[in-house]
């Protein structure tokens, strides 16, 4: 039978589990159901259950930007990345600055300024597009960057010293970066659930190359299961 580690007793355990990495990391964290399923009635959060909070808080907490697809902070109504004060003071104590960038993926730049995740930031987030759409309705609430493709987006992210990126999707967006072979780890939660049809998987798009991840730690709590996966750094290797 299988042994799984404790669950850790207080945060400094899961960033142990979950550290910022020496190397340019981009970690990627979504929930899924037992049957693949990556969402309940349109939203995620009818797949979240014990623990999955916590982990979501840390990997946010020791993160230097969060990527996240326009589609998905819709759908997900995203807040403003302002973190605890626990984890501000985290960030502070780690020589980190108070609060991670916020990075919006969007092609279309349709995005709501009224949205809290712009209203309520405690810092301009920023909008990656690669494309020409009319961006004058972002001006003084974000800064847009426009790129030629994610790649270049993630190498914008590193200039600013942004090296370690978490990602939370959505689906079209991990497709997109699985493609463009820029993913480093992949933390995915297993919810206890079968969903059935209906519902896609985590990652959408292109047909693409397999990747080879190796399973760094296997966590349990109640039903719910956490998995760290990652790359090897030698990718000309695999």
């Amino acid at each position: 039978m299988t042994s799984f580690p404790a669950w850790p007793s207080g945060a400094d355990g899961l960033v142990e589990l979950y550290p910022r990495n020496p190397s340019p990391t981009l970690r990627v964290n979504f929930i899924a159901s037992a049957d693949g399923a990556v969402t309940v009635d349109g939203l995620s959060g009818g797949l979240h259950g014990p623990g999955d909070k916590e982990i979501f808080d840390s990997l946010r907490m020791v993160c230097d930007a969060l990527v996240v697809a326009s589609g998905t902070v819709r759908a997900e109504n995203y807040d403003a990345l302002r973190l605890t004060p626990a984890a501000r003071q985290w960030r502070l104590a780690h020589g980190l600055p108070e609060f991670p960038l916020m990075v919006i993926v969007s092609r279309s730049l349709r995005l709501d300024v009224d949205q809290l995740v712009f209203s309520d930031a405690p810092i301009r987030p920023i909008v990656l597009t690669t494309g020409q759409a009319d961006a004058s309705h972002l001006a003084g609430v974000a800064e847009v960057i426009t790129v030629t493709d994610l790649r270049a987006g993630i190498a914008a992210l590193h200039e600013r010293g942004a090296t370690q990126i978490l990602s939370e999707g959505g689906p079209t967006l991990l497709g997109s970066l699985i493609e463009a072979d820029l993913v480093d780890e992949l933390c995915l939660t297993v919810s206890p659930l079968l969903v059935g049809g209906g519902p896609g998987r985590i990652s959408t798009g292109s047909a693409t190359s397999a990747r080879h991840l190796s399973l760094r730690h296997v966590l349990t709590l109640e039903d719910m299961l956490f998995l760290r996966y990652g790359r090897s750094p030698d990718r000309a290797a695999e």
